[in-house]
């Protein structure tokens, strides 16, 4: 027996839901859930079930919990193809049980199928939707993390197209002594380097906030006897208190510029903000 939620357009015309809920209420017919060759989907139930699949053995991987199944569909599952899943609650008659059926699409699949054997309670759906912000929040981050790491893949490469890479390379000068340990704002410089290349300086400063509240970077500004830098570039870094993190600031620059002591200077939002100087660059 199966309830379904609020209307949808069914898997085979081409819509897969990221996440389906089934509850067991009313008799209705199977219900499709979305899966694809490669892609891995979930389904989780909230009693001990035993499931049936058919043709297992064509399966990439089945695992198998008392309360959780997962499952990578046959490699060769063609889009269209159905495959039968059914499942009954321990404890209950086989005939009790219910039947969903795999549709087999190309490149989308559903990725958590959340079965209910009893109708859901307000704080079933309070945990619902926390776990689901969680999942987007996971989502989020490895996104980031795969971004981060596409953009370091090719950095070198727009590096040299850019001419800001020569064949001495990017020079770099860890920070003299006056620098370390300068502090203002509840701000300590813990460690730093400066580094060039052919068209850009940059500076790399680690902050240690000894403050009560959070410190974030909202601006930055780099000047040389007093003579601002131009065209600077940072992130909007925050620092936690008793935390030290790092800050980078960026800006144009040519080959022997710019001469003589640097000074830094970083602020927030709120009053603090710190001067950091006698920074000089390879």
């Amino acid at each position: 027996m199966l309830l379904q939620g609020s209307p949808r357009t069914p898997p085979g015309a081409g819509a897969c839901e990221t996440v389906e809920r089934v509850e067991l209420a009313a008799p209705v017919g199977a219900r499709e859930i979305c899966v694809s060759p490669g892609l891995a989907t979930n389904l989780r139930f909230d009693a001990p079930a035993i499931v049936e699949l058919q043709d297992e053995v064509r399966f990439e991987q089945v695992l198998r919990d008392r309360r959780l199944l997962t499952l990578m569909p046959p490699p060769d599952m063609v889009a269209g193809e159905r495959l039968r899943l059914t499942v009954h609650f321990e404890g209950e008659p086989s005939s009790s049980g219910i039947t969903l059926m795999l549709v087999g699409h190309s490149g989308q699949a559903t990725h958590q199928v959340e079965v209910s054997r009893d109708e859901r309670t307000r704080e079933s759906l309070r945990r619902e939707l926390l776990q689901e912000r969680a999942r987007t929040a996971q989502l989020r981050e490895a996104l980031a993390r795969a971004e981060a790491i596409l953009n370091r893949s090719s950095a070198l490469r727009r590096l040299i197209i850019s001419r800001a890479l020569g064949r001495e390379a990017i020079q770099s000068r860890e920070f003299l002594q006056s620098p370390i340990g300068y502090a203002e704002s509840e701000l300590t410089v813990r460690r730093g380097a400066s580094y060039r290349s052919n068209t850009t300086v940059a500076l790399d400063v680690w902050l240690e906030n000894a403050g009560t509240t959070p410190w974030t970077v909202v601006g930055a500004a780099l000047s040389v006897n007093g003579v601002p830098m131009e065209g600077l570039s940072w992130e909007a870094t925050t620092i936690p208190p008793g935390k030290t993190a790092r800050v980078v600031v960026e800006a144009p620059a040519l080959r022997g510029e710019p001469q003589g002591n640097v000074t830094l200077r970083l602020w927030e939002a709120g009053p603090r903000a710190i001067n950091i100087p006698d920074i000089t660059f390879p």
